[in-house]
């Protein structure tokens, strides 16, 4: 249990990558006072865990509905969370990170596009489906929704303390930690869209 947890704990760090969305925080923010943008960043925390949450809970429900098997999800996910991580190894936004309606002023942010699509984005609601998948239905699903608690808190701390994290960090250190994030993240959507197709083909050739 605890190594599915790190490992969970992992994945969601990696492809949600607090440290990478912080500047697009701070640009969304620039210009209000430091209590409203601690009050935005509660709210928005807020709401991207009751998202994750739905999608947690609803996950496989949905997948019924639409009847798609989690290794075609896997398979989709890996290929939607490499290139996340292609555009992180490049050390530059990506575009499911920083849509372009991210621009637009808007009088409360916290719910879109901060929640959804920054935190809560499809590479993270696709990592957070998958996880829940595990050998043990219960144990992975508590594992994944202590893992991504723990991320969000973590998120929140960054956001919290944001215009000093980024007094302190030169934009060169938040490349290489961006970069970092997208190598960890690359390795991870390989496994995944592996075991999504080891899975296709077991599910095809099974007697």
């Amino acid at each position: 249990m605890l190594a599915y947890f790190i490992h969970a704990l992992v994945s969601i760090f990696a492809v949600m990558n607090p440290l990478g969305i912080m500047p697009s925080f701070l640009a969304m923010t620039s210009g209000r006072t430091h209590q409203e943008q601690r009050l935005i960043a509660r709210k928005a925390i807020l709401a991207s865990f009751f998202i994750l949450l739905v999608f947690l809970l609803l996950g496989n429900v949905i997948l019924n509905l639409f009847s798609v098997t989690i290794s075609a999800f896997r398979v989709a996910g890996g290929i939607l969370l490499f290139g996340i991580a292609y555009d992180l190894l490049h050390a530059k936004p990506s575009a499911i990170q920083s849509p372009e309606n991210e621009k637009q002023v808007q009088e409360d942010i916290s719910l879109t596009p901060l929640a959804m699509p920054i935190i809560a984005g499809p590479g993270t609601i696709t990592t957070v489906m998958a996880l829940s998948s595990g050998p043990n239905y219960v144990e992975s699903t508590v594992d994944v929704l202590m893992a991504f608690t723990v991320v969000l808190f973590i998120a929140f701390v960054i956001f919290y303390y944001a215009p000093e994290i980024n007094k302190r960090l030169s934009q060169t250190q938040l490349n290489v930690i961006t970069r970092l994030m997208g190598f960890v993240l690359s390795i991870i959507a390989v496994q995944m869209a592996a075991n999504g197709i080891a899975g296709l083909f077991f599910s095809l050739y099974r007697p």
